[in-house]
């Protein structure tokens, strides 16, 4: 399998270290940077560039052409002969990048840089300060000669003269008689020995492929039309995953790594979903994170990295809705499990309706487009806080979750009480919602509500399936039906293609994304609608055929935008072709 690096990132399982194709425009591109190959880290939620990788001499560049697979990206010189030459990536370990060249110069430059700068250390070993990112890197000669260019200027500077070094170029040369050339590039966080490679580089290559074929049989099965698609989605999720450290307790799943670099809250558990069938406990550690940072409120925090907790905003109650598929598919998840997530989950609950009801009339709000999930949807131009539906939708299913939760581990009382509300909160719902043949999202308050809101998020209580009435259900997959409106050929856009507010790069007033066409095509499912269910999710794992696994997509030519190798996406395709697509 081959991949285009300008899109999916090359990196590893564990990993904070990553190559990518850049070109001006996409975010993590410097305003002053070239267009070309870069290795860059991701530590602490930023995606930040160290090197541009370039061939031939600072005065003969040369220019190559890029294959990515799995476990080894080639660079190949476009002018050269077949015996001429080439280049070769892979990792020794998740910090240990290994670089191998016949008679081709590598260089690896760094071009303005104000802040840190690289130093000689023991024998030919260099080592290179990035600004403020909080590693650093050690650049070590296997076979050939390294020479660097890193010279140190006192300017003036914040009031008083300071030292900087304006750029930092490390020319890695082919020995002469041989014309091999081998280094290593090591991330590391104080200091480092400098070990001797002892593994060859055919043997990192081995290994990082036997790392990701083991992780590709834990995978779900796909059909068999969607094989290479499976293998890529394999990819996307194995090297997105960063190593233990900080919050992150165990190894976790970030969203990308291009620039989304985050572990995100409701992102993160479609992640552990998609996992849950045959990677039990990787699954179940992606589950438990974000209620292991849990805020004292109950509240759980918008996104984690290595050193940050962010509860500025949240993401929708999924919760209970994701732990109930993963009951179904995990049997590990036994009572010393449930007694685990049972408090944490209740709490999380009771959060929301404590803390986000300033009304009073037992309907919660989201208080900005971002707790949502569809930051800039159209339902949210009336006015913030919004009552919007699919928020009481999720916390109905996230009862039933704790109603379920309790009566397995004997808390009979609990297990009344929140099957109890689940179904009060159904009837409020439908009482204060529903208008006529739709639903509405009110303003908090005064409950006004935007005539021209035509978003896909009105119709995502389909999730609650059967629990909705016929009267119900009816009109609402009569409104998904409707020709040149929700439904295109690549899947559900998110606001209707006739809505005034429709934008091609809306971002959530248009574009179609995962996470929605899996709670649609569940619900569905759930209220016996499976041949709409089974034809949405297979335009949408067509669509993720022909345009990757981005953040989100154009509803009406298919095109990939945003992020172009996004986990909930990948991790959706998954679970639909397993499935919803037999």
């Amino acid at each position: 399998m081959r991949f285009d690096v300008s899109a999916v990132p090359f990196s590893r399982f564990g990993s904070h270290m990553a190559i990518s194709y850049l070109r001006p425009g996409q975010p993590n591109h410097g305003v002053d940077e070239p267009e070309g190959l870069y290795l860059r880290c991701v530590h602490n939620g930023r995606s930040s560039n160290v090197f541009r990788i370039e061939l031939g001499s600072v005065d003969d560049p040369l220019d190559f052409d890029i294959e990515a697979e799995p476990s080894l990206l080639v660079l190949r010189p476009r002018a050269a002969t077949k015996d001429s030459g080439l280049v070769e990536i892979s990792f020794e370990s998740p910090d240990v990048l290994r670089v191998r060249a016949r008679r081709v110069p590598v260089r690896l430059s760094r071009d303005p840089n104000p802040s840190g700068g690289a130093l000689p250390s023991s024998g030919r070993q260099w080592r290179l300060i990035v600004g403020s990112l909080p590693r650093k890197f050690l650049l070590d000669p296997i076979s050939g000669d390294l020479d660097v260019n890193s010279p140190w200027q006192l300017v003036e500077g914040y009031g008083t003269k300071v030292h900087i070094c304006p750029r930092v170029i490390a020319s890695f040369m082919p020995d002469i008689q041989s014309g091999e050339l081998e280094f290593a590039i090591e991330s590391y966080e104080s200091e480092v020995e400098g070990a001797p490679r002892t593994r060859s580089f055919d043997r990192c290559v081995q290994g990082n492929a036997a790392d990701f074929g083991a992780w590709l049989k834990v995978m779900p099965s796909a059909p068999a039309a969607y094989a290479p698609q499976r293998e890529l989605a394999a990819y996307v999720n194995w090297s997105s995953v960063v190593a233990a450290e900080g919050n992150y307790e165990t190894p976790a799943m970030l969203m990308s790594k291009n620039w989304m670099v985050h572990a995100y809250n409701w992102d993160n558990y479609f992640n552990a979903w998609a996992n849950s069938y045959a990677n039990d406990e990787f699954a179940w550690n992606q589950f438990m994170l974000f209620f292991r940072h849990q805020h004292s409120t109950g509240a759980l925090a918008d996104y984690i990295d290595q050193f940050q907790t962010a509860f500025t905003y949240t993401k929708p109650p999924i919760h209970g809705w994701v732990l109930r598929h993963m009951m179904a598919t995990m049997p590990s998840i036994d009572r010393k499990r449930l007694s685990q997530v049972y408090e944490p989950l209740q709490a999380w609950t009771q959060w929301w309706l404590t803390y986000h009801d300033d009304d009073g009339d037992g309907i919660c709000q989201y208080n900005h487009g971002n707790d949502s999930g569809w930051d800039n949807a159209s339902v949210f131009d009336v006015g913030q806080p919004v009552e919007s539906p699919d928020l009481s939708a999720y916390l109905i299913l996230q009862m039933d979750a704790l109603g379920e939760v309790a009566g397995k581990l004997g808390r009979r009382r609990d297990a009344v009480h929140w099957t109890k509300s689940a179904d009060q909160m159904l009837g409020r719902l439908l009482e204060h919602s529903w208008r006529r043949d739709r639903f509405v999202a009110p303003r908090s308050g005064d409950h006004q509500v935007d005539p021209n809101a035509d978003s896909l998020i009105l119709l995502l209580p389909l999730v609650l399936g059967s629990r909705l009435p016929e009267s119900v259900r009816r009109p609402m997959v009569a409104r998904l039906r409707e020709p040149g409106g929700f439904l295109t050929p690549f899947g559900l856009a998110t606001e209707n293609l006739r809505s005034p507010n429709y934008m091609t790069f809306g971002y959530w007033r248009g574009p179609i994304w995962a996470p929605s066409t899996l709670v649609i095509v569940d619900g569905l499912v759930q209220m016996g609608e499976k041949a709409l269910a089974r034809e949405i999710a297979r335009r949408f794992c067509d669509l993720c055929v022909r345009s990757g696994f981005a953040e989100n997509f154009d509803a009406v030519t298919g095109d990939p935008l945003c992020d172009k190798a996004y986990t909930w996406t990948s991790s959706i395709f998954a679970i639909l072709t397993r499935d919803y697509l037999r």
